[in-house]
């Protein structure tokens, strides 16, 4: 286990750049539920649980078997809009996974996002078999900084800490692989290069990289 090296991605602002597709399936869930969505609940919610935004921001109730139900069905809508309008991969992103493939290194999804979100969008992009494993919500308990979520997938493929790097687009993504005593790339998706710049390496786009560069011959 001691040489062998690891690519543990982040999943949102790193893969995909799903928010349009969120947005829209709160907007189909007030509708079906007969709500309303108060001005910028998209933007005042974005990196917030669902279980957070419905009784909090939304004030919708806070019964929690309700929340949940309501959770669930905010979810199922999802898929059901990335299936319709489908979704692409951001920029760069299959070519430096074929990248990492040829060197032989495996890769591991490390996400707190639910395991059948990224299975259906992994699907419809045509990506599920460039990941070893996947670590999702359902296998963590604490949330990004801590480094939970990148030590488990570190450990599903095998790979030493100090061998393994992240790829995250988030401030506490980032602290989180850092905690992890993890080398770290930021992509700047969600934030500027100026505030990532305490990351390893700052890229707009992951095919910028080489294997050579972040792991050496």
């Amino acid at each position: 286990m001691s040489g062998q090296r690891g690519a543990i991605f982040d999943w949102d602002g790193v893969i995909i750049n799903s928010a349009s597709h969120h947005e829209a399936s709160w907007e189909r869930l007030a509708q079906e539920l007969g709500r309303v969505l108060p001005v910028d609940h998209f933007k005042k919610g974005f990196g917030m649980k669902n279980e957070v935004i419905i009784p909090e921001l939304l004030g919708w109730t806070s019964d929690v078997a309700e929340i949940s139900t309501i959770s669930l069905r905010k979810e199922a809508l999802y898929r059901e809009v990335v299936r319709e309008q489908g979704i692409q991969a951001l920029p760069g992103v299959e070519a430096w996974l074929s990248a990492l493939r040829a060197a032989g290194i495996p890769c591991v999804i490390g996400s707190s996002t639910h395991l059948e979100n990224i299975t259906t969008t992994l699907d419809v992009l045509g990506l599920r078999d460039y990941f070893t494993a996947l670590v999702t919500a359902e296998d963590v308990k604490r949330g990004k900084p801590d480094p939970e979520v990148f030590l488990t997938a570190a450990k599903r493929i095998g790979v030493e800490p100090a061998n393994g790097i992240v790829f995250e687009d988030a401030l506490v993504g980032v602290a989180a692989a850092q905690a992890a005593k993890m080398r770290v790339v930021a992509v700047t998706t969600t934030n500027p290069a100026e505030l990532l710049s305490h990351a390893d390496w700052v890229v707009d786009r992951l095919d910028e990289l080489s294997v050579e560069q972040l792991w050496g011959k």
